[in-house]
């Protein structure tokens, strides 16, 4: 078992982070091309819109709240990983195979990290957006 989980580690924290990081991309380019072609005129009730604005922020969202604990979890099972080798070794490891095996490990925390930052800066940034066209449909129907 141990040895499935240390050659499918990787695999598998760095697909699950890839899948959140496609989706976000996704998402994200799916909503600013929907900000650029919306049209404020064509909704009667402020509530719609909203719906509208925020459809797929909230997936955005979790995605960018939830990827460094994925990072984490791969890093704390490759952690373990690591300290199972050292007690099956007995007094024969080196140094250097701790050190890389650990090193390894903090890789997925990176990633984990490198898909969180860019999807909060998105999420915020379209977020912002559907604030803007919010105001707008309002500033239109004020003057009707």
């Amino acid at each position: 078992m141990i040895e499935l989980l240390k050659q499918s580690l990787d695999y598998i924290v760095f697909g699950i982070l890839g899948s959140m990081s496609f989706l976000m991309v996704w998402f994200a380019i799916e909503r600013i091309l929907y900000y650029r072609s919306v049209k404020l005129s064509d909704f009667s009730r402020e509530d719609a819109l909203n719906i509208s604005l925020t459809k797929h922020l909230t997936l955005i969202s979790t995605i960018g709240a939830n990827a460094p604990y994925v990072g984490l979890l791969g890093t704390v099972i490759g952690i373990l990983i690591t300290f199972y080798d050292i007690g099956q070794s007995g007094d024969s490891i080196e140094v250097g195979v701790i050190l890389v095996g650990l090193a390894l490990a903090l890789k997925a925390t990176a990633m984990g990290l490198l898909v969180a930052i860019p999807a909060i800066w998105i999420y915020n940034g379209l977020l912002r957006r559907a604030e803007v066209l919010q105001t707008g449909w309002r500033t239109l129907h004020d003057k009707s």
